[in-house]
C-alpha cells in the first residue's frame, strides 16, 4: 500500500508547491504594480545613502571649481570656490542666503547676479547628491508608466514642484529612471525654462561609493528635435536621436558623516 500511496502523496505535495510558487510570483509581480512613486524613492534614497547626506561634509572638484557642502540638522553651507587671475572667489549659499567673498572679504553683489550665482551653486550641489532632497516639501511626485532600457527595467518616476519652497526654477521637471531590481538611478531627464530653454537627458557613466554615499558621473544628452518630449528622451537616446554635449564628471571627492 504505502507503494501505491507515495506517487499520489508525491503528486499532491508538488501540486501544492506549485500553487504556492505562483501565489508567491503573484504577490511579488502585483507589490511591483503597486509600488508608488514616494515609496520608490524612499528606497533609493536609502539604497544610495542618500539619507547619510543630511548631515555630512563632503567635498568635490568639477571642472575648474572646488565644491563644498556641509549639513547637519537642517542647517547648510553650500559653496563653490575659484580663482580669477590671482584672486579668490568663493560663493556660498546658506540658511542666511547669498554671499561672494573676494579674496576672503564680503562683496557686494547685485540681486540679479547673486540669483545667477546662487543658482549655479545650487545646481552643482543640487544634482552631485541626487536622490538627496527628493522628499523635500516642495517636490511632487508622480509614478509614470515602467520603460526598458537597454534590456533593463526600470521604474519612471515624475518630479515637480511647487511654487511655494520651490525657488526660482520651480516650473522645471524631472524623470528618473530607477532599477526595478537594485532601485539604483542609471538615466535622469530634465526640462529648463533659463537661458532660453531645453531638455537633458543624463546616461550613468561611472559610480562610486565614499563612506555609503554613491555618487554618479554622467554623459549628458541634449535631443536632435524640440518635438521629442521629456517623457520619450529614454526612447530618443535608443534610438540614437540625442547629441551628446558634455560629461558631468566630480573629481577628488572626499566625504566626512558628521555625528
Amino acid at each position: 500500500m504505502n507503494s501505491i500511496l507515495r506517487p499520489r502523496e508525491t503528486k499532491t505535495s508538488m501540486k501544492y508547491l506549485s500553487i504556492t510558487i505562483l501565489l508567491l510570483l503573484f504577490s511579488y509581480n502585483t507589490s511591483k504594480a503597486q509600488i508608488t512613486a514616494q515609496q520608490i524613492i524612499d528606497k533609493t534614497i536609502v539604497i544610495s545613502g542618500a539619507d547619510k547626506v543630511a548631515n555630512s561634509l563632503i567635498t568635490f572638484n568639477f571642472r575648474d571649481k572646488k565644491y563644498l557642502a556641509q549639513r547637519k540638522n537642517g542647517n547648510f553651507r553650500l559653496s563653490r570656490i575659484f580663482k580669477q587671475k590671482s584672486e579668490t572667489i568663493e560663493d556660498i549659499i546658506s540658511n542666511n542666503g547669498f554671499q561672494r567673498l573676494f579674496n576672503e572679504h564680503p562683496l557686494k553683489t547685485k540681486k540679479s547676479l547673486a540669483n545667477k550665482f546662487a543658482n549655479s551653486v545650487n545646481s552643482v550641489h543640487y544634482f552631485s547628491v541626487l536622490p538627496y532632497g527628493l522628499n523635500d516639501k516642495a517636490v511632487r511626485k508622480k509614478r509614470l508608466p515602467s520603460s526598458i532600457v537597454n534590456g533593463k527595467e526600470y521604474y519612471k518616476v515624475e518630479i515637480t514642484f511647487s511654487e511655494d519652497g520651490g525657488g526660482e526654477d520651480f516650473e522645471d521637471v524631472f524623470i528618473y529612471w530607477i532599477g526595478k531590481e537594485d532601485f539604483l538611478i542609471d538615466y535622469l531627464a530634465y526640462s529648463y525654462h533659463t537661458n532660453g530653454g531645453g531638455k537633458r537627458f543624463r546616461v550613468l557613466k561611472e559610480q562610486c561609493a565614499k563612506n555609503g554615499i554613491r555618487f554618479v558621473d554622467y554623459h549628458n544628452y541634449k535631443p536632435l528635435s524640440k518635438n521629442i518630449s521629456l517623457i520619450n528622451l529614454d526612447k530618443a537616446f535608443e534610438k540614437k536621436q540625442l547629441k551628446k554635449v558634455s560629461e558631468i564628471v566630480l573629481k577628488d571627492i572626499e566625504v566626512e558623516i558628521l555625528n
